[in-house]
């Protein structure tokens, strides 16, 4: 008889190191939560442990939970707050596919509405309120505190409603974000170079740039001046594209003194409104809908984003208010303070004040809405060895 008596084996006991994890979707981002003191101390042993969690460097991530996209291969490390005025501490980790690298200079603002849905029903707010409580979350990326305005049912996080979001499929309950108060967390200042409008120099020439510190680190510079029109979906960038790219966020590391290999500042092309067709759904976009184009490169190795970064709509949003900006060069001016962002997916919306003393501009606030969801939660098991052998080697 072939094969073996399956009634005599043996349980197999999973091999690795236990670790309690719950999966979240936040807007069109998809991430791991792990509390931090599940995590070892030591840095490099951290990384060793998330990188194995992931699956990386793998294109699949077929070993993790990756899901071998740069949307999916996010990470949540939650703390006790170690900021008077907060109630979680957060860390934001994007764990790169391709490299042995975990990245901690940017936050996630799709993945901070599910941060604000997780501490709600893991009992991390001490007051829970209906139909909205109000989550004080302090980015350590950024060392910024961010609101997240959560709907509420039966003392926990609601999830059904009629809100959508370009880029997820059906609706949600909306969860209001809003950065207003994280200007300068990477530089201190909200234009770090003091202008609105810098030039850079680059090997393709020299390039109009705003660089704006806003929830992440941005470098702001119309799609025309890397070949593209602002329309633009994943598979239609060429690698000239992405070289002058490159170049730009280069020019403004070099111009901020801060180290141009790491994920900031994250270059952003803009343009004015145009008809588009948004990318998956197949959705025709009018011109009519949105105010301003938006497209975003970023990740290892760098891609165009399938949908918009909830922190750079923040930082786009407010930057389209600001006289003299590139952002506000091409948007279309407006009595509101929604701007309407068409970025790969669709439009996003994005309230925004701002405010001028005349010695400078600060933010009062930049909002805007993403669902979540709780899809998963149990333990996962971290290899013991993270060793470079494949199977059949």
């Amino acid at each position: 008889m072939h094969g073996s008596d399956t009634g005599s084996l043996t349980p197999v006991v999973p091999s690795g190191q236990p670790l309690p994890f719950v999966l979240m979707r936040g807007g069109t981002s998809k991430a791991v939560f792990l509390r931090g003191s599940d995590l070892p101390r030591d840095v490099d042993e951290r990384d060793a442990t998330i990188l194995s969690l992931f699956g990386s460097p793998d294109p699949r991530q077929i070993d993790g939970l990756g899901g071998a996209d740069l949307l999916t291969s996010k990470l949540a490390i939650i703390d006790p707050p170690t900021h008077p005025e907060a109630d979680i501490d957060y860390t934001f980790a994007q764990v790169s596919i391709s490299e042995a690298v975990v990245d901690y200079d940017i936050n996630c603002g799709n993945i901070s509405a599910a941060v604000g849905a997780y501490a709600v029903d893991e009992g991390l707010v001490v007051s829970v309120t209906e139909p909205i409580t109000v989550v004080r979350i302090h980015n350590t990326n950024t060392d910024r505190i961010l609101l997240a305005h959560v709907p509420t049912h039966g003392g926990r996080a609601a999830v059904d409603g009629s809100y959508v979001v370009h880029g997820v499929p059906g609706s949600g309950a909306p969860i209001g974000l809003d950065f207003g108060a994280t200007a300068g967390g990477i530089t201190g200042s909200l234009f770090p170079t003091g202008n609105v409008l810098d030039e850079l120099v680059t090997p393709f020439g020299s390039v109009p740039v705003s660089i704006v510190d806003l929830a992440n680190l941005t470098v702001f510079f119309a799609a025309r001046d890397v070949g593209m029109v602002g329309t633009e979906g994943p598979s239609d960038m060429t690698d000239d594209m992405f070289a002058r790219v490159a170049a730009i966020k280069a020019a403004a590391a070099e111009a901020l003194g801060i180290d141009g290999g790491g994920l900031i500042p994250v270059p952003a092309m803009v343009a004015a409104p145009a008809s588009y067709t948004a990318f998956a759904s197949g959705t025709r976009i009018d011109a009519e809908d949105v105010d301003l184009l938006a497209r975003v490169v970023g990740g290892r190795p760098p891609v165009l984003h399938k949908a918009y970064p909830g922190t750079l709509a923040a930082c786009t949003g407010a930057a389209a208010l600001i006289s003299g900006t590139t952002v506000h060069r091409v948007a279309r001016q407006r009595d509101s303070d929604e701007v309407r962002i068409g970025h790969t997916s669709g439009v996003m919306p994005v309230s925004a004040r701002v405010a001028s003393d005349g010695q400078g501009w600060s933010v009062e606030s930049a909002v805007y809405n993403r669902t979540a969801r709780r899809i998963a939660e149990g333990t996962t098991f971290v290899r013991s060895s993270t060793g470079t052998q494949r199977d059949g080697e």
